[in-house]
Parts: structure tokens; C-alpha cells; sequence
């Protein structure tokens, strides 16, 4: 058990009133939810000047390669491009091309965990046992273990996805803020039976072939007649959609509020969060950047989705940074002066935070921007 302390000159509210020339670093447990303390340095905390070893900020640029190069594995166009996993969770980036004939889909089942697609680009169908979802850039699909599904898509489709393996996807803790925040339950879409099968004699779609996916191997099925012939369910178990534009960040006008707050997604070994557009914090005393800290218990994966990523350089949609447990790590040193100027955040993304340590996937050495973690490294004034 360990109780409250303060030595020195500690500030009375964390990222708030940070003195003049100073830095605060936040070292935490438990994904900001455990024991915090809240340190006041004279430099910043990401102030290195040379790192030796595998421990290092990473960014990867999938929109460079993942389009255009095979990936790796005969599985790859099933179940897409393995990036990071642990025994918790794998982490995957699958693109769905046009032009399949409607004879010609598979049914895709997952017997090793749950699917959270994140539609980053592209739109389309989805058709399941329970019926059609649409989607679009911006959109969650959860797809609960074993359930069969088909995407049938108008133009290329790219999406970042994260496998459960272990659990199953669950809502946040909503706490104080009530059942309608972050995002509302009727903001949920969930599937469609008639509309299904109303798309599927328009197209002349007939899927006979299932791919289930079992120990990570494939398993194809063959059938006479299309596999999808259910004619109505119930129950609290299907897939559904939700949207980014149906979560509403909270907000503070006051003080910066820790990552957990955005919490969409939680799952036994990590937590799926969603950063969206929000007002600037208003108090001249408040840090209106991320701040340093060290999330001690959890790797940390970030994809850019859309927007202006004002807390990092050089950034653009469709890259994905990689900060494991061990360092420091908080804003850009040019973003400290970038911020004076907004009034309000313009980025999308979605964060992954595991409670494991997450290996890379060879693959990922093909896409690694390797300088980045040198672009720390600007001497800040005091």
C-alpha cells in the first residue's frame, strides 16, 4: 500500500501550472489508471542523445508499402499482413481489393479470437450469418469469434486489425459520465438480414467456400448451395459497426486528460482508444500537448488515420508509431510551439495499448522510418 507523498517543489494539480522552463513526466501504472506520481524536470524527458539497443521509439510508413508489395505468408490475403503480436492480441493491416466475381467470395470465420477492423480506406459491404453492415473510412466492425462474414468492396480497402485472442470486446467503464458518453448504444449499427439478401440477388452474390482460420492455419469449406441461409435471430451476440463520428471525445477546458479517457475498446490484455478533433485546453497555465510520461505497464501502438498530427513531425495518414514500455516518451519539441497557435485538435487515430510486450513481425524492418527516434533530439531552451 503506498499513501500520497510530495518532496520539493512538486505543481498541486498534474499538467497544470508546470513553472516556467520546466518539464513534468508522469510515470504510471495499470494505463493511467493505477499509482501515478508526477515529476517536475528541468530538461525534457526525452532529451537522449544516442540509443543502443532494440528499446526505441519506432515509426513505420504503411501507405509506402503495404498497397504495393506482396505480404508475407500464403494466409495474407485472408487474413492480412501480421505487424505486432503477443498472446493477447495480434496486430494486422489487410487490404480487400474489387473485382471478385460474386461466385468467387469466401466466407472468412476467425476461431482464434474476435476481429476489430478499422476502416482507413476504401468503403463497401459486409455480409454476415447475421446480416449486411456497410462501412466506410473511420468505421469499427467488431466480428465476434467464429462468425462468418464476406467483404464485398467498390474500390481498394484498407484495414488496421486487431485480433482478441484471449477475450472478447467489451465497452469501457463509463463511470460518472453515464451510459451516453462516450459514445451513445444507439450509436451501434447492427446488421441487416433483409437488406442482405436484397443485395445479394441485385449482385448475383453466392458464397460457397469458407475460410475458417484455426492456430493461425487455414481451413477452406466447400458447399453446394450459398452459405448464408439464415432467415432471422436474436440475441446479444452479433456483430455491429460504430463510427468515429458517433464517439464524443470528453473533454476538459482546464487540463489536459490522460489517454485512458478515450477508451473505445477494452479487452483482457489491452485497451482499443480513439483520438478525435476536440477544443484546445483554455487555462493559461494548462499543458495543451500530450504529456511526457511513462506508461510503465503497457506498449503503446498509434495509427494515424486523418487529420494534422500537431504533437509529431513529418506525419501523415496511414503511418504507425510504436512506443514500448521502458522510456519516456510525449511530444515533439516542435510541437511546444506549434500548439500556441490552435485553438482546437484536427487529428484521427487510434491507439492500442497492451499490457504484454508486443514482438514485431519481421515484415515490419521493410517499413521502419529508422531516424525517428532521433527526432527527439533538438536542444529546447530553458
Amino acid at each position: 500500500m503506498m499513501y500520497h507523498y510530495t518532496q520539493g517543489e512538486p505543481t498541486r494539480q498534474g499538467h497544470k501550472g508546470i513553472p516556467e522552463g520546466m518539464f513534468e513526466e508522469e510515470q504510471g501504472l495499470e494505463g493511467f489508471f493505477g499509482p501515478v506520481s508526477h515529476l517536475i524536470k528541468e530538461k525534457p524527458s526525452t532529451r537522449w542523445t544516442s540509443i543502443e539497443g532494440n528499446l526505441r521509439p519506432r515509426m513505420f510508413d504503411l501507405v509506402k508499402h503495404l498497397a504495393t508489395e506482396t505480404p508475407t505468408g500464403a494466409a495474407a490475403p485472408l487474413i492480412g499482413q501480421r505487424l505486432f503480436y503477443n498472446n493477447d492480441v495480434t496486430v494486422s493491416s489487410l487490404w480487400v481489393q474489387p473485382g471478385t466475381a460474386p461466385d468467387q467470395l469466401v466466407s472468412r470465420r476467425n476461431a482464434d479470437g474476435d476481429w476489430l477492423y478499422f476502416c482507413h480506406k476504401g468503403r463497401g459491404t459486409l455480409l454476415s450469418e447475421y446480416g449486411l453492415l456497410e462501412f466506410t473510412p473511420g468505421t469499427y466492425i467488431v466480428m465476434p469469434k467464429c462468425v462468418g462474414h464476406t467483404f464485398v468492396v467498390t474500390e481498394p480497402t484498407q484495414f488496421f486489425v486487431i485480433e482478441n485472442r484471449t477475450s472478447h470486446f467489451r465497452e469501457p467503464d463509463r463511470g460518472i459520465v453515464g451510459r451516453h458518453a462516450p459514445w451513445d448504444p444507439n450509436a451501434l449499427v447492427k446488421p441487416d438480414l433483409d437488406r442482405m439478401y436484397d443485395f445479394m440477388r441485385k449482385t448475383g452474390v453466392d458464397v460457397r467456400r469458407i475460410v475458417i482460420k484455426h492456430t493461425d492455419e487455414l481451413t477452406s469449406m466447400g458447399y453446394g448451395e450459398c452459405v448464408y441461409d439464415v432467415k432471422g435471430w436474436k440475441g446479444d451476440l452479433y456483430p455491429f459497426t460504430l463510427h468515429m463520428y458517433h464517439i464524443k471525445p470528453i473533454m476538459s477546458h482546464r487540463v489536459h486528460l490522460p489517454p485512458s479517457v478515450h477508451s473505445t475498446f477494452v479487452a483482457r490484455g489491452f485497451v482499443v482508444c480513439s483520438f478525435l478533433p476536440r477544443p484546445m485546453e483554455e487555462d493559461k497555465d494548462a499543458l495543451r500537448v500530450p504529456f511526457y510520461h511513462q506508461n510503465i505497464d503497457y506498449d503503446e501502438i498509434l495509427f494515424y488515420h486523418d487529420g494534422d498530427f500537431f504533437s509529431r513531425d513529418n506525419l501523415h495518414a496511414g503511418m504507425m508509431s510504436f512506443h514500448p514500455a521502458g522510456f519516456p516518451h510525449g511530444p515533439h519539441p516542435k510541437a511546444m510551439e506549434k500548439v500556441k497557435a490552435k485553438t482546437h485538435t484536427d487529428e484521427k487515430a487510434v491507439m492500442l495499448d497492451t499490457r504484454w510486450p508486443l514482438k514485431r513481425d519481421p515484415a515490419l524492418d521493410r517499413w521502419e522510418l529508422t531516424e525517428y527516434w532521433k527526432s527527439w533530439m533538438v536542444t529546447t531552451p530553458r
